[in-house]
């Protein structure tokens, strides 16, 4: 098998994972709360992600962290999984998946303003129109078939989908500066993360396990939000000459996404939710253009 053929089915494989996760998330949500459901994800990732480190032979990488890096993982942990996933999670249990699922794809838009302050980057007056341009399709999306449609949607729900990108956007920021084995960092990351969510569960939820659909669910989602589908998606990027072109891959799972979200989970799907996706994935795309001319500008300078 050539190199580029290795690159495109291990990059399509994680984008097929990828878009199916949403329906997962909200079928487990059918039985778990959402603090129980980050905490059983966060338990299958932990132990997969261990399983490949034993495959990469790279466990001993683990006991060689420095306290600097070990400050790094507290701190990371308690972005993903604790935080993000805790609020993605309450939005999904509080918004149709067609709903939820879009609405965290303008991270990257949020991830372009908050590099802003925190990594000192310039900002173009074409990122803010990819950000009206996004923020145009979670008007629509929100919007739920019409201008009806507003009044089903849950406004916390709203709020908290949009404001997973800002965590993300954050975990990424930090993320950039950690130059460790990415899997390595990444299982640390949950490991310490799912510490942090055992009293997070005591206190304000239970350990119960509730066997059946909801089970297999979570389950699914621990190995294929984060799991296999990050190492499967690591392989492509570390395989392919361009990034770039791996990486557009990703703007095809929101709406693939939306055909298991159909079939499995039965929602009717409304026009103004592809309509909104459309607008949110252009504003991405342009935020992401403009970024790539002006590197090639600062290179050719």
């Amino acid at each position: 098998m050539s190199r580029i053929v290795k690159t495109y089915l291990y990059a399509g494989l994680a984008v097929l994972f990828w878009s199916t996760v949403a329906t997962s998330f909200k079928l487990a949500l059918r039985e778990y709360d959402f603090i129980q459901l980050i905490f059983y994800v966060s338990v299958v990732t932990v132990v997969l992600l261990f399983v490949v480190l034993l495959f990469q032979r790279k466990t001993h990488l683990i006991f060689r962290q420095t306290p600097r890096e070990w400050s790094y993982s507290l701190l990371m942990g308690a972005f993903n999984p604790l935080l993000y996933y805790l609020v993605l999670f309450k939005a999904y249990s509080l918004l149709p998946a067609q709903v939820a699922q879009p609405l965290n794809m303008v991270w990257p838009i949020t991830l372009a303003l908050l590099s802003v302050p925190m990594l000192k980057q310039k900002i173009s007056w074409i990122s803010f129109v990819a950000l009206l341009i996004s923020f145009v399709g979670v008007f629509f999306i929100s919007s739920q078939g019409g201008f009806e449609g507003f009044s089903n949607t849950n406004p916390l729900g709203v709020v908290l989908a949009v404001g997973s990108s800002i965590l993300w956007s954050l975990y990424w920021i930090f993320n950039v500066k950690d130059t460790r084995d990415q899997v390595v960092k990444l299982f640390l990351n949950f490991a310490i993360g799912m510490i942090y969510l055992v009293p997070v569960v005591a206190l304000f939820s239970s350990f119960k396990v509730h066997w059946g659909e909801a089970f297999i669910a979570t389950i699914y989602s621990g190995v294929f939000e984060v799991g296999i589908t990050y190492v499967l998606w690591l392989k492509a990027m570390n395989l392919t000459s361009s990034n770039a072109k791996i990486g557009n891959l990703v703007f095809f799972a929101p709406f693939l996404s939306l055909v298991f979200i159909h079939l499995v989970l039965k929602e009717t799907i409304y026009i103004t939710t592809f309509i909104g996706l459309i607008f949110i994935v252009s504003g991405v795309l342009v935020q992401q253009l403009d970024r790539r001319k002006r590197n090639e500008m600062m290179n050719y300078d």
